[in-house]
């Protein structure tokens, strides 16, 4: 997608958040860090909007999702309510000409992302997907040795990810009716860290999926091949814990992550001598800065590539493509 440039790189941007969670806490903090004040925020539920408001010094406190888009102030909005409610509040912000960044996963299915993306194009606005992994510093530099050939070819990626969750049947990591499940819920992160060193989309899948019992993916094994002949595996579950742990295997070497999502630090360790170099790129408690500060980079400045939407839809795609194989479909979803 191409936005058109605009002379006015000085211009500060008003951000309006939707939702009041753990994400919309760390936005607004990430903004006062980078000096500037969140310009608004809405929440279903208006006293908590209120209490955000005051807790952080916001101007506006919006009494609806719907104002939010009406107002003409506001430049873009972070779309941080539960995924299964992404698709109509993107459809308005984008109808109302917001620009539009969106909590993981974005949407529930390719068939939104896909609709969505095409109206984006169609109003000149940047659409994005508030994966941290696509703004970290450390993987734009691993991008660049790997792009370089000093490793040779990845040939195997291997991913994690587990988190014990209770088994609360009603809470959004079971419950289908909020698009639960460890998916769109983590396994986006594992599928997004793999995409970003393949060189072509997977394209031949194997899987296991286990039900919890509310017919949600509570655990998950993936292999995935690409044209090329790279591999990947990964590993989901929603009540057993891992560690966040990626491995990207090369001809001449391995890179090895840890706490993944929003790392810092790289290990890089030589296949014939075992020798050991250490990378360090930006700050893991600055991700959410990282992240907006490329988002008013495409806006701002045209630079659309930073948000890496194309590898968002191709993560999409495959999740979407394992559950139609699961038939784990949504209430009311249509894919």
């Amino acid at each position: 997608m191409e936005t058109s440039k605009t002379s006015e790189t000085t211009k500060v941007l008003n951000w309006a958040v939707l939702g009041t969670g753990v994400i919309a806490n760390q936005m607004v903090s990430a903004l006062q860090d980078m000096g500037r004040q969140l310009y608004g925020v809405a929440n279903r539920t208006h006293s908590k909007a209120v209490a955000f408001a005051e807790k952080y010094g916001v101007g506006k406190v919006f009494d609806s999702y719907e104002d939010v888009f009406e107002d003409p102030a506001v430049d873009v909005v972070y779309l941080t309510t539960p995924h299964n409610t992404h698709y109509p509040f993107m459809k308005m912000a984008l109808e109302h000409g917001k620009h539009l960044f969106v909590e993981k996963s974005i949407t529930l299915n390719s068939r939104e992302l896909e609709e969505m993306a095409a109206l984006a194009e169609e109003k000149h606005l940047v659409l994005a997907e508030a994966m941290t992994i696509w703004h970290m510093p450390l993987y734009k530099t691993l991008w660049e040795i790997v792009d370089s050939g000093a490793l040779g070819k990845v040939q195997m990626i291997t991913a994690n990810f587990g988190s014990f969750k209770e088994y609360d049947m009603n809470n959004r990591f079971f419950n289908m009716n909020l698009a639960g499940g460890a998916l769109l819920d983590i396994g986006v992160y594992a599928l997004s860290v793999v995409r970003s060193f393949m060189k072509s989309q997977p394209n031949q899948i194997s899987s296991q999926m286990l039900p919890s019992p509310t017919g949600s993916d509570e655990q998950a094994t993936m292999i995935l091949m690409n044209p090329d002949g790279q591999m990947a595996a990964v590993a989901l579950s929603m009540h057993s814990k891992q560690p966040k742990r990626v491995m990207i295997s090369c001809e001449k070497g391995y890179i090895e992550i840890m706490e993944y999502p929003r790392a810092d630090r790289a290990v890089i360790v030589d296949a014939e001598t075992g020798e050991q170099q250490v990378i360090e790129a930006g700050e893991t408690a600055k991700a959410l800065q990282y992240e907006m500060m490329d988002m008013e980079a495409a806006i701002l400045e045209g630079k659309t590539e930073r948000m890496r939407l194309s590898d968002s839809r191709d993560v999409m795609a495959l999740m979407t493509g394992l559950r139609k194989e699961w038939g784990m479909k949504y209430p009311g979803e249509i894919w």
